[in-house]
């Protein structure tokens, strides 16, 4: 595969947002302004910023600003570290104003597929550049010209076509993965609440306990009515818990030597952790399956661990001592809830000790009721593990893929087989078997060879 050398501006344009005046920044309205706060980074694609909540524009604006469904957009100032360089691809026509601190990504399409400059902009190719030339103050920047000023070297447009499908069916994948676990999520909190928060879980002829007339008592420790037979307790009276204990910095690294490591809730994704570092000489652990909770703030935030692990001592592991791990994330997940709204009323927690953690005031219910939770919960939570997994492997698939499809190191052939040159030699890898041959994950060949690859 021949490669051509080319500065991005050659081949692209980069155009800054508008200066949008914060007299005009509202609650609501019809457009939202974009921020940083729109890239995930870290799954390197869009998200909706819900860190702010005068994220609308009501000004005048002019009509080049307001974007299309499937622009291309990549932050100029790094407000977390790893940001430039990400991408994202606005989801709908006419929402979004283009802000100055984000720019525009337009291909010459004679050049350029759309979908591989998605991936040839996020790649550690043009990262290390713009980090590199990115203005070296507290908060870094970067600008059009510099991101123009990158040096790439890119494939006939045809190769490109055929790289850009092949990582953008890996991450439609993964966005399915993550839809369904959003909404399992959603399905199973919903039923915590009617059972656990409404006290409307079925009463032995099937009908919702509360709203049929089941009788209520008065708690005196927790100060309200709960279900007669029900009772108070502490959180360590169901769960068993391990407060984390960061090793010697030393031992750090981010090549997999030794084991997953994470230090505190700045690891922490949708509802499982991100691999970022690993620790040869680890000292507290947590075990798949594990609910690993902040403990320094933001005190509560909740993940669950899909490998064993150590853990910082920014976290703690917890696990049911009732053997419903499914009910047990849903109390912690209330408990989240009490401390973003003390936080909100301004008594900020910077940390909770072992014994506060411990001695946490919870409801435990009759262990008939929690049985039949788990048994309807279970099953989701195993699936939502499962994929989660599944996310984790064609990340990291897509993640090795990207250099190589970038450098010229493999190529994909017209029915997305994937092939590695070896000295010259094209040896090998159909679609079904390539992700197989990178990584020997089953997992990752039954959902790449039999979802993907066959659209």
């Amino acid at each position: 595969m021949e490669l051509k050398k080319y500065k991005l501006g050659e081949i692209l344009d980069v155009t800054r947002g508008a200066s949008l005046s914060g007299e005009f920044y509202a609650t609501e309205g019809k457009y939202i302004r974009l921020t940083c706060g729109n890239f995930d980074y870290q799954n390197n694609c869009f998200k909706e910023n819900k860190s702010k909540d005068n994220l609308y524009y009501i000004g005048d604006f002019k009509p080049e600003f307001l974007m299309e469904e499937g622009d291309i957009i990549t932050p100029l100032t790094e407000q977390a570290i790893g940001l430039l360089g990400s991408t994202a691809i606005i989801p709908e026509s006419g929402k979004y104003i283009q802000s100055q601190d984000v720019a525009k990504i337009i291909c010459k399409e004679e050049l350029l597929d759309k979908d591989f400059v998605f991936y040839l902009i996020s790649s550690t190719l043009v990262k290390q550049q713009l980090s590199a030339a990115a203005q070296q103050t507290k908060i870094r920047h970067t600008s059009p010209d510099k991101i123009r000023d990158c040096t790439v070297w890119i494939p006939e447009l045809t190769e490109q076509k055929r790289i850009g499908k092949l990582l953008r069916s890996l991450d439609r994948k993964i966005e399915l993965n993550r839809a369904i676990n959003q909404n399992l999520e959603a399905l199973a909190k919903q039923l915590y609440d009617y059972w656990f928060v409404q006290f409307d879980f079925p009463d032995e002829n099937g009908r919702p306990y509360k709203s049929s007339g089941g009788k209520m008592v008065w708690n005196d420790k927790l100060k309200r009515e709960i279900p007669e037979g029900w009772d108070d307790g502490i959180l360590i009276d169901i769960a068993n818990i391990t407060m984390g204990q960061s090793p010697d910095g030393s031992s750090y690294n981010e090549v997999g030597e030794g084991m997953l490591f994470y230090q505190g809730s700045t690891d922490f994704g949708m509802r499982f952790p991100s691999v970022r570092q690993y620790t040869t000489a680890p000292s507290r652990f947590a075990k798949k399956g594990d609910i690993l909770m902040s403990v320094r703030a933001p005190v509560g935030s909740i993940n669950i661990a899909n490998n064993d692990c150590c853990i910082g001592r920014g976290l703690s592991a917890i696990n049911s001592k009732l053997g419903s791990i499914s009910h047990l994330y849903y109390i912690l997940n209330d408990l989240r809830i009490a401390f973003d709204q003390r936080n909100a009323a301004g008594t900020t927690f910077g940390s909770i000790t072992k014994e506060d953690l411990y001695s946490l005031p919870i409801i435990i219910p009759s262990d008939e009721v929690i049985r039949a939770f788990d048994k309807i919960c279970s099953p989701m939570f195993d699936r939502q593990m499962i994929l989660g997994e599944e996310i984790d492997i064609l990340t990291k698939q897509r993640d090795e893929l990207l250099p190589h499809l970038m450098n010229g190191q493999v190529s994909v052939n017209s029915d997305l087989s994937v092939y590695k040159k070896r000295r010259g030699k094209v040896p090998l890898l159909d679609s079904k078997r390539c992700v197989r041959h990178l990584s020997p994950s089953s997992a990752i060949h039954n959902c790449f060879g039999q979802r993907i690859l066959d659209r």
